[in-house]
């Protein structure tokens, strides 16, 4: 027997997206990030339960701002100390890593899925996804946009409104659209 959709999405391959299964996922996640999104802050705390509850793992004073988006949720693990300003969104078909100490300013976007090119069978919900993982005390400046396959070292920093579509040394600063290395004057 073949693999699911799911199996399909976990191990990088082309997956239909319009899977039951999947679409079940994603209700969950919908769920959660209502709760969290909609609970007032001096009862969620830190994290809402229902997010903590749906990643797969989330460290020691992890904080994020309402409103927060998620795809599905479970393939999100956040060290201790990890900050997302309001209106952030992880569309994370793909394993998302961010290290400790990390934060993201306001309306950071990472993005692990990639629709297929051809128009029929991106038509037919055929989707890709590869991880981003992005290391210890990095600072994402607002508006910056990740996709799949990037890895962002430790202590580097992304310029506001940046996309990144490479990797990203550690204790490097990115800027731009694509991203580019900052250069010393």
């Amino acid at each position: 027997m073949g693999l699911s959709d799911r199996q399909k999405m976990a191990a990088g391959e082309w997956y239909c997206c319009f899977d039951p299964e999947l679409d079940a996922l994603r209700w969950r996640a919908r769920e959660a990030v209502h709760a969290h999104n909609t609970m007032p802050p001096s009862q969620r705390g830190n994290l809402a339960p229902a997010l903590s509850a749906l990643f797969a793992d989330a460290g020691e004073a992890v904080f994020i701002e309402a409103p927060f988006h998620c795809s599905y949720g479970i393939n999100i693990s956040l060290g201790r100390r990890v900050y997302m300003n309001a209106r952030c969104t992880i569309l994370d078909s793909a394993s998302v890593r961010i290290g400790d100490g990390s934060m993201l300013g306001p309306g950071v976007h990472i993005y692990c899925a990639e629709h297929h090119k051809d128009a029929d069978l991106r038509g037919a919900g055929m989707e890709g996804a590869r991880p981003v993982t992005i290391g210890r005390s990095v600072w994402i400046g607002g508006g910056a946009i990740l996709v799949g396959g990037v890895t962002v070292g430790d202590g580097a920093i992304i310029g506001a409104g940046a996309v990144v579509t490479k990797d990203v040394a550690a204790g490097t600063t990115v800027v731009g659209n694509p991203a580019r290395p900052v250069r010393a004057g």
